[in-house]
């Protein structure tokens, strides 16, 4: 009798054991999913993530596209891809009838990406066990702890091995009962990432018990709060060096025809159009007849925008400008007429709506430099003024041309008793200035619409960039943009982006009235005149 009762106690004990195995293993994980309580399906997804069953990152991703049905009749779980359907542990075909989706909310996406983190953190791929971490991070799970321990065991590269750091510290201070050295720990780790996620966790210890701890919280929150306005102001400058070289771009071929000719040009931002409209016929004819050639579609465009804005350019001074100097007032009218008719002949072509210039691939994204965003389309446009800056300095310097048109600068009197022939250093001269223009409008068709208009909005800038820098002087205009792009970048964050250009003008106004010839003066045509 005795032994019955033993062998009947061991009986339920197993059976016990094997019910509550079954409650806490994968069996329970899936039924918590198929419920419709919110807090069940986070707490399933918790438990999968750390079951160790095969099926469990496919299921999560099914969860996370919101693919996975359930039956309400026995719990069982379906994974939908396309029109199959699909048993989600076993793999048997499936009919969709009387399937529920699994419900999810904000609060369940972030337990999924938590989950699926855990679940990457062992994956051969660096990339991907950085994303994991990061996942992690953001999710702040305690659960994750073992986990991430074993990941870090593992870990080879630094960078990730510094992630799964930051992932472990941020889900130590969610685990109740961790000690206070640990949590000391955390927080130096935490400030160490100095980012506004580290910032948010930092100020969430403002009721920690330990004193300590708040107090290293606090320090950590003051060391991310100073670094991030130091960042803030460097950021503002970047983005200043990157407004002032489309400054440069649009302004350094009228600082040729305005600051060498003494041409007043109204229609320089038309050149510019121009070039952006090149820029948009030559990447339709490579998507027409060479799409793998789209990447090349910009360096195409550079020469060709050159010589169609270049051309134009000799034909107006030719036709209407050569007879206009010494008189800035009609060159202005005359140019401003030109303006008008090249918009119209621009719209009557290609309509008045903005044209579609893509990017190619070397420009699209961004990187993380020191804390610094910094997009690669503006990197390269950077890159790009530059580049044109000392390309037109060593023609001017360099070249013959560059001398004859220095020499025509200075005394044209004498340069054609020489034997030059100023009326075609004229007409080049004219001719370089709106084809650097032209070459602007490639670069500038990547941060604004291509449309008619596109010129208006930069020749007051232009002139503004060339008159303060010094008329004629290339160095002069390059100061000059990088200088009020950064003014006018520092300014908006206080004043506004309208109001910070209005008191821009009015310090160029100011300073005009102290230094008529702009920051760098340089003798010419111009200024004889």
């Amino acid at each position: 009798m005795r032994r019955c009762l033993v062998l009947l106690l061991v009986a339920w004990c197993t059976a016990w054991a094997l019910s509550a195995a079954a409650q806490t293993g994968p069996d329970a994980a899936y039924a918590r999913l198929a419920s419709d309580s919110y807090s069940d399906i986070e707490a399933g997804i918790a438990a999968l993530a750390t079951s160790g069953d095969s099926k469990a990152g496919a299921v999560l991703r099914a969860l996370a596209d919101n693919r996975l049905l359930y039956r309400p009749d026995d719990k069982v779980l379906a994974i939908k891809d396309g029109a199959t359907v699909t048993d989600a542990r076993t793999g048997a075909a499936m009919s969709l009838d009387g399937l529920k989706p699994v419900r999810v909310n904000n609060r369940v996406r972030r337990a999924i990406d938590a989950a699926l983190g855990t679940l990457n953190l062992l994956a051969p791929d660096a990339a991907t066990r950085r994303k994991a971490a990061d996942a992690v991070f953001k999710a702040r799970d305690a659960a994750a702890l073992p986990a991430l321990d074993a990941a870090l065991a593992r870990e080879a590269d630094a960078g990730v091995k510094r992630s799964l750091q930051e992932a472990r510290a941020a889900a130590l201070l969610a685990k109740p009962g961790a000690s206070e050295i640990d949590r000391l720990a955390a927080v130096d780790t935490i400030q160490g990432r100095g980012d506004s996620e580290a910032l948010g966790i930092l100020r969430g210890l403002s009721a920690d018990p330990a004193q300590s701890v708040r107090d290293a919280a606090a320090r950590g929150v003051s060391a991310i709060e100073t670094r991030q306005a130091l960042m803030a102001n460097v950021q503002n400058a970047w983005y200043g060096v990157s407004l002032g070289s489309v400054l440069l771009l649009a302004a350094i071929g009228l600082a040729i025809t305005f600051g060498v000719m003494g041409i007043i040009n109204m229609a320089h931002g038309e050149m510019v159009m121009l070039g952006a409209y090149t820029t948009y016929l030559v990447q339709e004819l490579i998507r027409q007849k060479a799409p793998g050639l789209f990447d090349w579609s910009l360096p195409i465009a550079i020469p060709l925008a050159f010589l169609v804005a270049g051309a134009v350019g000799i034909l107006i001074e030719r036709s209407v400008i050569r007879h206009l100097y010494g008189r800035p007032l009609e060159t202005l009218l005359a140019t401003w007429g030109i303006s008008l008719i090249l918009q119209q002949a621009v719209r009557s072509v290609f309509g008045p709506t903005n044209r579609e210039v893509g990017a190619p691939s070397y420009m699209s994204g961004a990187f993380d430099l020191f804390g610094l965003s910094i997009t690669w389309g503006r990197l390269w446009i950077v890159v790009f003024a530059m580049a044109v800056f000392v390309a037109l300095n060593l023609i001017l310097k360099a070249t013959s041309f560059g001398l004859k048109t220095r020499a025509v600068t200075q005394n044209r009197r004498m340069a054609a008793a020489m034997g030059i022939r100023t009326p075609w250093i004229d007409a080049f001269t004219f001719g370089l200035g709106s084809g650097i223009a032209g070459v602007a409008g490639v670069a500038l068709s990547q941060i604004d619409n291509v449309s008619p208009n596109l010129g208006q909005g930069y020749i007051i800038d232009s002139f503004l960039v060339v008159v303060f820098g010094g008329v004629g002087n290339l160095w002069g205009t390059l100061v000059a943009a990088l200088t009020l792009g950064v003014a006018n970048k520092f300014l908006e964050p206080y004043a506004g982006a309208v109001l910070g250009k209005i008191l821009l003008l009015v310090f160029i106004i100011l300073f005009i009235q102290k230094r008529p010839r702009g920051l760098f003066a340089l003798k010419g045509r111009a200024v004889e005149a």
